[in-house]
């Protein structure tokens, strides 16, 4: 999907800060604190994947499915 022309540059950003979020060491809340600590991980990273699909066109998902089922 991050490599047809037709996807925001936006959306890729997202993505890949949403990875960078989940690699990188610091957090908004440390997780050594029980349950809080993943929680916003994981709140944070779905939010920012939510954001970025909803950017991407339609036409543009939906051709990746048919690729990715050929596959």
């Amino acid at each position: 999907m991050l490599k047809d022309n037709r996807t925001p540059k936006l959306a890729g950003y997202l993505l890949g800060l949403a990875v960078c979020y989940i690699l990188v060491p610091f957090d908004v809340i440390p997780d050594f604190i029980p349950v809080l600590g993943q929680l916003d991980d994981i709140v944070i990273v779905t939010i920012l994947v939510i954001l970025a699909m909803k950017m991407v066109p339609k036409e543009v998902i939906e051709d990746c499915r048919i690729k990715a089922n050929r596959a």
